[in-house]
């Protein structure tokens, strides 16, 4: 059993090493150890819990995925969606999405963006009504595929 509620500024450090044992599978995609979140402090992580909106997954004690969001004007902006590895694939990312379109009524469309190659997280993304807007080249090994769920 898992269950969603607000991060707190205390579940910083834990909620980075989530995100930490998340991203190296993207890391190693991408041939890049230098992607953001792998570079994120924890004092980071803390601010945005203080300034956004971060929610986490937590079973037996134990932080297990998250997600954070800022509201622009009505739009809200996704990022960091995380699931441990060992947990991945039990629904909880998706859990964690549709836990944030609660969290967030006043938000009338969610953007987010991944990786190309980032297949598992496009698929996750489709299924929960998102749809590619377009795509960015930031690099010659990266082009961010940039999707829009509408409310």
């Amino acid at each position: 059993m898992v269950d969603i509620t607000r991060a707190l500024p205390e579940d910083a450090g834990e909620i980075l090493t989530v995100q930490r044992a998340a991203y190296v599978t993207e890391a190693q995609l991408y041939g890049d150890p230098f992607i953001g979140p792998l570079v994120e402090s924890a004092e980071q992580v803390r601010e945005f819990i203080g300034t956004g909106v971060v929610l986490k997954a937590t079973a037996s004690g134990r932080i297990v995925g998250s997600v954070r969001a800022r509201l622009n004007g009505t739009t809200c902006l996704v990022g960091r969606l995380v699931v441990v590895p060992d947990r991945q694939g039990e629904g909880i990312g998706g859990g964690l999405l549709s836990a944030l379109h609660d969290a967030v009524p006043e938000a009338t469309a969610f953007d987010l963006f991944t990786g190309h190659l980032s297949g598992g997280n496009l698929q996750l993304y489709r299924r929960l009504g998102y749809r590619e807007t377009h795509r960015e080249r930031v690099q010659d090994h990266l082009t961010l595929v940039h999707l829009r769920r509408d409310v």
